[in-house]
C-alpha cells in the first residue's frame, strides 16, 4: 500500500508565495517521475510540473519562471515552490508519482494524493 500526502496549500494574496510538499510512504521500492497537477473549477486537470528521479524538470508555460519543482529522494518527497502567485493559479493541486512496490517490483504504477487547495485572492 502506498500513500501520497500533500501539505502546504492555503489562501495567499496575489504576488505571494506558497510551498507545497508531498510525501510518499508505504511499501515503496523505487520512485520514478514525480509531479504536480492542478484542477480549477470547471476545468480539466492539467500538468503543472514534473521531475524525474535524476532531477530533470519540465513545466507548463504559464508557471515557468515562477514555480520550482524539486525532490528529496531520501525522503520520497516532492516540493513545489510557487512565487508571484496569480489569481489564475487558484486550483486544487494534486501530487502524482510513478512508483514500484516491494510486492510488485517490476511494475510502475501511477499514484495520486488527495489534493490541496490553493486560493490566490485579495
Amino acid at each position: 500500500q502506498v500513500q501520497l500526502v500533500e501539505s502546504g496549500g492555503g489562501l495567499v494574496q496575489p504576488g505571494g508565495s506558497l510551498r507545497l510538499s508531498c510525501a510518499a510512504s508505504g511499501s515503496i521500492l523505487s520512485i520514478n517521475d514525480m509531479g504536480w497537477y492542478r484542477q480549477a473549477p470547471g476545468k480539466q486537470r492539467e500538468l503543472v510540473a514534473r521531475i524525474s528521479s535524476g532531477g530533470r524538470t519540465n513545466y507548463v508555460d504559464s508557471v515557468k519562471g515562477r514555480f520550482t519543482i524539486s525532490r528529496d529522494n531520501a525522503k520520497n518527497t516532492v516540493f513545489l515552490q510557487m512565487n508571484s502567485l496569480k489569481s489564475e493559479d487558484t486550483a486544487v493541486y494534486y501530487c502524482n508519482a510513478d512508483i514500484s512496490t516491494t510486492s510488485d517490483p517490476w511494475r510502475l504504477r501511477d499514484y495520486w494524493g488527495q489534493g490541496t487547495q490553493v486560493t490566490v485572492s485579495s
